[in-house]
C-alpha cells in the first residue's frame, strides 16, 4: 500500500512544491489549505494526479484545534495511514514591536505555532498507533537569528524549533522521526513583492548571492521523509545559501 503525506498550507508556494516532490517520491497526497478559494487559479491537484498517485484536498483552519482533529480523522479514513506530516502553513503580519497591536501578534502565533501543536498531536497519535511516521516542521532563519519587524513571526518559528526537539524526544521510541527545516530567503510570491532595494540588501547577506527556490526546500523535505533519514531526529536543517544575519 502506498504511503500518505499530509502537507498543510499546500495550495501554493513552498507547500505546493513539497506536495509535488513527495508525489514524485510515490506518496499519496493530502493537500490542505484554509478554503477552496486558496486552490483557485493553480493546477497543483492536476499536476499531482498526473504522477499516478492519489490526491485529495482537505480544507481546514489549522490554527483551530477542532478543525485539525476533524481533518486528521478525514485523511486517515480516506487514505488508511498518515505516514508523513509536513507542517508548512504559515503567515506573516510584519511590524515593529513598539507599534504592533496584540491581535497582529496573536494571529501569527495561532497560525504558525499553535497549528504545529494541533497537527503534531492528532497526526502523531495516528503515527503512534501505526508505530511509524515522519513529521517535518517548517521553521525559518528568522527563528534562529531573529529579524527586525518580525517579532511575531520570529517567535513562532523559534517555538517550532523547540517543539520539534521536544516531540522528537517524546515520539522517538515509537519509531517516529521529527525534524525541522529553516529556509532562508526563498523566491516565492511573498518575496516578489519586495522592492529592488530590499532584495539587494538581502542578497548581500547570502554567501551564494542568490535566492533559494521552492524546489530546494522540497528536496530536503523529501530526504527527511525518506528511509535515508531513518536515524535523523530532533534536527533543524538550515537551507539559506550561507546566510549571515
Amino acid at each position: 500500500m502506498a504511503k500518505t503525506a499530509l502537507i498543510t498550507g499546500s495550495s501554493r508556494g513552498i507547500g505546493a512544491a513539497i506536495a509535488l516532490r513527495l508525489a514524485k517520491d510515490g506518496f499519496n497526497i493530502a493537500l490542505n489549505d484554509l478554503n477552496d478559494g486558496m486552490f483557485e487559479n493553480n493546477d497543483i491537484t492536476e499536476k499531482i494526479s498526473a504522477l499516478g498517485v492519489e490526491v485529495e484536498k482537505f480544507c481546514a483552519d489549522v490554527s483551530k484545534y477542532a478543525d485539525c482533529e476533524a481533518m486528521v480523522k478525514a485523511v486517515k479514513e480516506r487514505f488508511g495511514t498518515i505516514d508523513v506530516l509536513v507542517n508548512n502553513a504559515g503567515i506573516t503580519r510584519d511590524g515593529l514591536m513598539a507599534r504592533m497591536p496584540e491581535e497582529q501578534y496573536d494571529t501569527v502565533i495561532a497560525v504558525n505555532q499553535k497549528s504545529v501543536f494541533n497537527m503534531m498531536k492528532f497526526a502523531g497519535n495516528v503515527m503512534i498507533r501505526q508505530k511509524s511516521g515522519k513529521i517535518i516542521n517548517l521553521a525559518s532563519v528568522a527563528g534562529l537569528y531573529g529579524n527586525p519587524g518580525q517579532i511575531n513571526y520570529s517567535a513562532s518559528k523559534a517555538a517550532i524549533i523547540g517543539m520539534t526537539k521536544t516531540a522528537a524526544k517524546e515520539l522517538g521510541s515509537r519509531n517516529i522521526n521529527v525534524n525541522a527545516v529553516a529556509p532562508g530567503f526563498i523566491r516565492t510570491p511573498m518575496t516578489d513583492k519586495l522592492t529592488d532595494e530590499q532584495k539587494a540588501k538581502m542578497l548581500e547577506a547570502i554567501a551564494m548571492k542568490r535566492y533559494g527556490n521552492v524546489e530546494e526546500i522540497a528536496g530536503v523535505v523529501s530526504f527527511l521523509a525518506s528511509d535515508d533519514a531513518s536515524y535523523v531526529t530532533g534536527q533543524t536543517i538550515e537551507i539559506s545559501g550561507g546566510l549571515s544575519m
